[in-house]
């Protein structure tokens, strides 16, 4: 019996964290799991973390959970399941220490048995270490962050996690399935069972059946196996996510004493440099996002709605897979993934024996690296939406002998756990060379001088970096490095070095390479190439999804210190992301669709005119500063550069039924066609053309007029009590206006409670709990959590006096 232990808990911040009194004190007060104790705080200029998490502070907490553990469980296992928590977590169990672990993404058991009073009332308290500061490069959050269970089962019971379903093979006839169950004798004397194993299809119907008569010996742990065969099934892909179910049965004397139920897929992978992966036989290119794990305005706190809205709307933008930087993925995420068909990259760590902040988890890594790269296999196990593991990220020893060393060791832990899915390390180059950065300058600043490419004194890497890369990741001592790199996995994956590409298809046949972390205005040459090569399985941009921390790196600026690696405070977003934080489509979005070749309709962005002529201060992670809108108060007769996003091979651009003429689009200009004309109030049209002069599609964007309001608007209901409603400030014909933004004010009564009030503003002035925001280019959202069945009453006050309400049943 699993069930969930959220609620009931009691929540303080640890004043003296070597305090001798063991209390409850009379600060604490009540919480739900899952709860992230770091964004309830606002940023501040001051914070040690700084930029890594958008300002905001770590801390030491204390959650407690009294409950009764009645006398039955004496005959009983019981266990606690946390499925996360950041970081440095300590399990005390009636004062006692229970379990630990510093790790702070990974799923962990904490035995129950010889600390309970049974018949009696008992403490749960969980410590949450997370004071020391830096421990992390973007927003971890704090606290116990995703679900807690409690786990009560017979003395002779399935091990968690135990069930694992392997596809042997499959195709449109028949499947044959590898079904491992972990059982465990607890007991001091044998236990003669039966394991009934039952495979269901999506409705509930039996697609095969297995019996198998088992005697496990008394203290013992065993492995048992069985085959089925399912005939005509359905399989699994991101085009077709058909899940099927395993419920496994242990009887004993003719009474079921012990359940699992376990939803999987059934489908092949395969992998090799000449047919790339594929995935039921058939090539799969991956249109990947890199994401963190933050749920935007909630912070860490993972929910399952929320991460399936996440990725039904990163589905929805045009991605097939996404890749979890860089740690392993929540349970939750994966379900969705599952469920709506997304393939996942999981990955392992951010690093190994290197520090890359001053407490991270590079201090516990050669004790821990084993038994979390175990936890994160098994929890993977049955989700067939997972294909890769990467075992680390930017690791900058990767390429040395020993770091190599420890990349074979990974791979094969996991090879042990799973022989089913495919590794790779996500290689940054540059960094694995990075004793070698005075010899790389050396010959690179040499090279393009003996080219006139540059004036011969560049002497800042950073400087040659920019505009350089190409030149810098195919030097020899990156090749030497990378060849040991790679030696341990499957795949290689490569970060930021698409130059590499074609030179290493020639240069070592059998490597295949996955983009594994790309610039985002790099995506029409990537794709291009992973369309191209057969051994380049994919690319994985830098972000998908907007997120907190890492503050600046993709916010454009015309000054030093509005935007990009000298961002500082008020920036808390990285702002990279082709979804804002919000889950709103930025024009980066459209433009990857474009390029993916999965719109026809052109998409018409404008860079800001009151910046016209001023020079763009932007990362490599900025296209440009462009808001999808024809509402430039003040702008009138200015210039402006218009961007269209077009997958015909010619747009024209009209503005107030006026041609500003035909462009080159598509391919051959990279699928981003630029316009400069002057800003007139009114209507702006762009049309896409075939190759034979037809129109594909076109898009017009209106000026909003005077009589503006606010409108709140409810997105579907999800599957829990999450209610995400949108509040936009639109004209009277619903356009939205994106040039007078103003400080907006929540209320909210009956059955519900605010939990997320903000803007996808990478500035933004106020915490997303303080029931205040400013909307962002007209937009603002609202998320709010259900605490009865009851009505909602859902009310927004501008400054200038505007009011929207909503009602909701």
């Amino acid at each position: 019996m699993e069930m969930k232990f959220n609620d009931n808990w009691k929540f303080w911040i640890e004043g003296d964290s070597f305090a001798l009194v063991w209390n409850i004190p009379d600060i604490a007060r009540e919480v739900t799991l899952p709860h992230d104790a770091m964004i309830e705080k606002p940023a501040h200029e001051e914070s040690l973390n700084g930029v890594n998490t958008g300002y905001r502070d770590g801390d030491v907490y204390n959650y407690v959970k009294l409950f009764q553990a009645p006398e039955e469980y004496k005959d009983k296992t019981v266990m606690l399941k946390f499925e996360g928590v950041y970081m440095n977590a300590f399990v005390y169990v009636n004062g006692q220490l229970a379990g630990k672990n510093p790790f702070g993404y990974t799923t962990f058991y904490v035995p129950l048995n010889n600390f309970l009073r049974f018949g009696q009332e008992n403490e749960i308290r969980v410590q949450v270490r997370n004071g020391a500061m830096t421990n992390s490069r973007w927003y971890s959050g704090g606290g116990i962050y995703r679900d807690v269970y409690l786990l009560v089962s017979d003395l002779v019971h399935i091990v968690p996690e135990g069930v694992q379903v392997k596809t042997e093979s499959a195709d449109e006839e028949y499947a044959v399935l590898h079904v491992d169950t972990e059982l465990e004798n607890c007991f001091h004397t044998p236990a003669e069972l039966v394991l009934e194993t039952v495979i269901q299809d999506t409705a509930g119907n039996i697609a095969a059946q297995d019996s198998t008569v088992v005697t496990v010996f008394a203290q013992e742990k065993r492995k048992m196996s069985q085959r089925v065969t399912v005939v005509k099934p359905e399989l699994w892909s991101d085009d077709t996510p058909v899940l099927y179910t395993c419920v496994t049965r242990l009887i004993k004397d003719g009474k079921v004493i012990d359940e699992s139920s376990e939803k999987f897929g059934i489908r092949t992978l395969s992998l090799d440099a000449r047919r790339g992966l594929r995935v039921n036989g058939s090539t799969v290119k991956l249109r990947g996002a890199c994401i963190h794990h933050d749920s935007g305005l909630l912070g860490a706190a993972t929910y399952d709605s929320v991460q399936f809205r996440q990725i039904r709307k990163l589905k929805e933008a045009g991605f097939n897979a996404i890749r979890m930087s860089h740690h392993p993925m929540a349970p939750a995420m994966l379900r969705a993934c599952d469920e709506l068909g997304m393939f996942v990259m999981d990955e392992t760590f951010d690093m190994w024996n290197r520090c890359k902040s001053n407490y991270d988890y590079g201090l516990y890594f050669q004790e821990w690296w084993e038994k979390d790269v175990t936890a994160m296999v098994r929890k993977d196990f049955n989700h067939p939406s997972v294909i890769l593991y990467s075992v680390g990220n930017e690791i900058p020893e990767i390429g040395t002998d020993h770091g190599a060393k420890i990349c074979h060791d990974l791979s094969s832990k996991i090879k042990e756990l799973d022989d089913t899915r495919f590794t790779l390390a996500s290689i940054n180059g540059v960094f694995a060379a990075g004793d070698q950065v005075d010899r790389i300058v050396a010959d690179v600043v040499s090279d393009l001088s003996k080219a006139g490419k540059i004036d011969g004194n560049v002497n800042d890497f950073m400087t040659l970096m920019d505009g350089h890369m190409d030149e810098i990741v195919v030097h020899n001592a990156i090749t030497e490095r990378l060849e040991k790199a790679c030696a341990g996995v499957d795949i290689a994956g490569y970060n930021y070095m698409t130059a590499r590409y074609e030179l290493d298809g020639e240069a070592y046949p059998n490597r295949v390479i996955v983009g594994s972390e790309t610039y985002p205005p790099e995506i029409a040459r990537n794709w291009n190439l992973v369309e191209k090569l057969d051994h380049v399985i994919g690319d994985f941009t830098w972000t998908g999804w907007d997120y907190i921390g890492e503050a600046g790196v993709g916010v454009p600026a015309y000054q030093w210190g509005e935007g990009g690696f000298g961002a500082g405070f008020p920036c808390q977003l990285a702002y990279p992301g082709d979804l804002d934080i919000t889950g709103f489509r930025r024009p980066a979005s459209y433009y990857r669709e474009a390029v993916f070749g999965l719109r026809t309709k052109p998409y018409i962005a404008v860079q800001d005119p009151n910046r016209y002529g001023q020079q763009l201060i932007k990362t490599p992670w900025v296209i440009s500063d462009t808001v999808s809108s024809w509402t430039w108060g003040g702008c009138e007769g200015k210039p402006v550069v218009v961007e269209v996003y077009s997958q015909g091979k010619e747009t024209e651009l009209f503005i107030n039924g006026k041609s500003c003429g035909r462009k080159p689009a598509g391919k051959a200009a990279g699928f981003r066609t630029l316009f400069e004309t002057t800003y007139e109030p009114g209507t702006i049209l762009a049309v896409s053309y075939d190759e034979d002069g037809n129109q594909m599609g076109q898009i017009e964007l209106h000026t909003a007029g005077e009589d503006r309001n606010l409108v709140l608007t409810a997105e579907p209901e999800m599957k829990d009590q999450m209610i995400y409603i949108d509040a936009v400030l639109c004209d009277q014909d619903g356009n939205t206006v994106t040039d007078s933004d103003m400080k907006i004010t929540l209320n909210v009564e009956g059955c519900a409670e605010a939990v997320g009030f903000g803007s996808g503003n990478p500035k933004p002035k106020y915490n997303f709990n303080e029931g205040v925001t400013e909307t962002f280019h007209g937009r603002a959202q609202i998320i709010l959590m259900r605490t009865g069945s009851g009505k909602i009453q859902v009310k927004v006050s501008a400054e200038d006096g505007k009011t929207a309400e909503l009602n909701l049943i």
